[in-house]
């Protein structure tokens, strides 16, 4: 276990923001995480558990204990003609599993290609993208409490996922350790190719496989979403905005070529960075924070911006979508104050 005092957290955020915590702590295993937790290193302590920092957004200094992953292992638990279940440790690089998925041909995860962050993340946050969320595949998930020190298995529906959102997300004190995924065989798998223009974006004539999934989406990914390495960002700032359908069906009176998903129980989704668009932030830049380029859903640090600048760029944001479109549009990062 790695303990450091007064570390700096600029490589475990994505946007790049140079702020500190009081200590760092670093853990390779569950039971070295059970035995920090039952040794009351955290009792009433500020604390926050950490993956990659690509959902985070840090306003100033963390004056508290940080903690962080490093259990990495990959091993299939249980095999069936229609597919397998596969235990992944927290601490993995997601896209690195589904790297693994598509080698082993092992099909569900091919369209969360190149989500940054850590597979622990995945079950907290209910990743998705391209019309697939983890909870589509998500069998289990190990949790420790760290207010009594036990550790605790969750089904799927234990787990009361919803859109970016679940019981871990709404309950800080469960520290994912292991997440469970039951994927399928390709014997008769639908792919999913419906959602945006993926199937645009797949090359002509290409035969449809998980390997050419996970290229075209790697692809159109690289063109919209900056590389954290070279400008500082958390990708998707800001999450689509599910309406009521009247509500819905006013504004395409209005805006006609409005982009739109059809859910559940006659709500409607609309893409957060057509709204952005409409309302002309594509590629402002305000101080040191700014709207990237191409793509409106992404806010940027342009260089030296601290945490409370891309935080109040984001208010603009927020009020001038619902001026226009009286649609009240939220962050799906994770702020930190």
């Amino acid at each position: 276990m790695k303990i450091e005092k007064d570390f700096s957290l600029l490589k475990y955020n994505t946007f790049g923001i140079d702020v500190k915590c009081q200590a760092f702590v670093e853990y390779e295993s569950k039971e070295e995480l059970m035995d920090y937790v039952s040794s009351g290193a955290l009792r009433n302590q500020r604390w926050m558990h950490i993956g990659g920092g690509s959902n985070l957004l840090f306003l100033s200094d963390f004056d508290g204990i940080v903690l962080h992953s490093k259990i990495k292992h990959i091993r299939t638990i249980q095999t069936q003609e229609s597919g397998s279940v596969v235990s992944v440790g927290s601490g993995v690089i997601w896209d690195d599993f589904v790297a693994y998925c598509v080698k082993e041909q092992l099909a569900g995860v091919e369209n969360l290609s190149l989500i940054p962050g850590e597979v622990g993340a995945s079950a907290v946050q209910n990743i998705g993208a391209y019309g697939v969320e983890a909870k589509d595949v998500i069998q289990s998930v190990e949790a420790l409490n760290v207010e009594d020190g036990k550790v605790y298995g969750f089904t799927n529906k234990e787990c009361c996922f919803a859109y970016r959102d679940s019981f871990f997300k709404q309950h800080p004190n469960y520290i994912v350790i292991g997440v469970n995924y039951r994927l399928k065989s390709l014997s008769d798998y639908q792919y999913n190719i419906s959602y945006g223009n993926l199937q645009k974006a797949m090359q002509p004539g290409e035969e449809l496989s998980l390997e050419s999934i996970r290229k075209t989406i790697i692809n159109v990914r690289n063109s919209k979403l900056p590389d954290p390495k070279e400008i500082g960002s958390a990708g998707s700032f800001f999450k689509n905005p599910v309406v009521d359908r009247p509500v819905y069906e006013a504004l395409a009176k209005e805006y006609p070529t409005m982009p739109f998903y059809e859910m559940p129980d006659e709500k409607v989704k609309i893409p957060a960075g057509w709204l952005i668009d409409q309302c002309g932030w594509k590629g402002k830049q305000v101080g040191r924070a700014g709207v990237y380029d191409k793509q409106a859903l992404v806010l940027v640090n342009c260089g030296g911006a601290n945490g409370t600048e891309v935080w109040q760029l984001a208010e603009q944001i927020v009020a001038s979508v619902k001026e226009k479109f009286s649609i009240a549009i939220s962050p799906e990062v994770c702020v930190i104050k």
